[in-house]
C-alpha cells in the first residue's frame, strides 16, 4: 500500500468512526478524492500542491461539471488536508484552495413573489390541500432536506415551535417552525384520524392514509404547485432549502448560525450561498442607492 493510499484509508475510517458520517458520505468522499489522486497523479502527501489542485480543477471545469458539483470535490480535498494537519503532517494549507464561485443558475432560488405564490397555491379545506400547505410552509420555515421532511415525527411540540431533525451522519439538530408553519400543521393534524407516526403521509384519491409520504410524491406536488403558480422554471424541494438559507443571510444571519440550521458538517458548504447573497445585496444597493443619487 502506497503512502497516499494509507492516509486515504485512514481518513475514510476517521470520517465513519470518529466523525460519525454516514456510509453514503464516506462513499462520496472516496469517489471525490480517488478522482483527484488519479487525475493529479498523487502518490504521496508532498504531491498535493497548489499547481496540481489547480490543474485538477481545470479538468473538472472542462468536463462541464456544474460549479456546485465542482465545489464538492474542492471541499473533499480541503477537508482531507485539514485532517492531515490535525494529525501533525506538514501539507498544503487548505486555506489557499478557494471554493468555486457559484452563479445564480447553479443555486436556484425563488424570488419573493414566486415564493409567496407557491406557498399560497394549495387551495381548499380538504386534507390533501391542507397537507400540501403544511409541507410547503415547513420546507421554507425550516430549510430541511427532502428526506428529513419525509421522516419528521407526527408528535411535535407546536407550542414551542421546535423540531428535532435527524440529518446526515445520523446527527440531530433543532429547526424552528414559523407561525405560518405552525398554523398549517395544526389545521392538517386536526384532519388526521389515523395512527400513522409520521407527520406527512401519502393519501389515496379518496383521502385514505397510505403510510409515510415518499420523496417522489413531495417532488411531484411541489412541481405541480410551481406550475400552477405560474413559475416559469421547474420547482424542486431543494430550491426551498436554498431560499431558506439565502433569506437568512440576506436579512443578516451569521454564517455559522445558518450552517447549524441547515445541518452542514462544514461551514465551507454553507459559504456557497454567500456568492448568491453578495449579488443580491449588490442589486439592493444599486436599486436604492442609485435612486437616491437621482433625486
Amino acid at each position: 500500500m502506497s503512502d497516499i493510499e494509507r492516509h486515504f484509508r485512514e481518513y475514510l475510517d476517521y470520517l465513519e468512526i470518529e466523525k460519525n458520517r454516514s456510509p453514503k458520505t464516506r462513499e462520496n468522499y472516496e469517489r471525490y478524492l480517488k478522482l483527484f489522486f488519479n487525475n493529479a497523479r498523487i502518490g504521496s502527501l508532498k504531491d498535493i500542491t497548489e499547481e496540481r489542485v489547480r490543474s485538477f480543477r481545470v479538468m473538472l471545469a472542462r468536463k462541464n461539471i456544474k460549479k456546485n458539483t465542482q465545489s464538492y470535490y474542492v471541499i473533499a480535498i480541503r477537508n482531507f488536508l485539514k485532517y492531515l494537519i490535525k494529525r501533525g503532517y506538514s501539507v498544503l494549507s487548505p486555506d489557499v484552495i478557494e471554493l468555486p464561485k457559484v452563479s445564480r443558475r447553479d443555486i436556484e432560488v425563488l424570488d419573493y413573489g414566486e415564493l409567496e405564490r407557491l406557498l399560497k397555491s394549495p387551495k381548499g379545506d380538504d386534507i390533501r390541500s391542507i397537507r400540501d400547505r403544511a409541507i410547503l410552509e415547513t420546507f421554507f420555515s425550516t430549510g430541511v432536506r427532502l428526506s428529513e421532511l419525509c421522516n419528521l415525527p407526527r408528535y411535535i411540540d407546536l407550542e414551542r415551535g421546535e423540531v428535532s431533525v435527524r440529518g446526515k451522519g445520523d446527527k440531530l439538530r433543532i429547526v424552528f417552525l414559523s407561525d405560518g408553519a405552525k398554523k398549517s400543521i395544526k389545521e392538517y393534524l386536526k384532519k388526521r384520524t389515523d395512527p400513522e407516526e409520521f407527520l406527512f403521509v401519502s393519501l389515496s384519491k379518496s383521502g385514505k392514509v397510505l403510510g409515510k409520504i415518499t420523496p417522489r410524491s413531495v417532488e411531484r406536488l411541489i412541481d405541480r404547485y410551481g406550475r400552477s403558480s405560474g413559475i416559469p422554471k421547474k420547482v424542486h424541494p431543494h430550491q426551498l432549502r436554498h431560499s431558506f438559507a439565502t433569506d437568512l443571510l440576506i436579512n443578516g444571519a451569521d454564517l455559522r448560525s445558518v450552517q447549524s440550521l441547515l445541518g452542514h458538517a462544514n461551514v465551507s458548504t454553507t459559504q456557497i450561498y454567500t456568492h448568491l447573497t453578495n449579488k443580491e445585496l449588490r442589486e439592493v444597493h444599486e436599486a436604492f442607492h442609485g435612486t437616491r443619487r437621482k433625486k
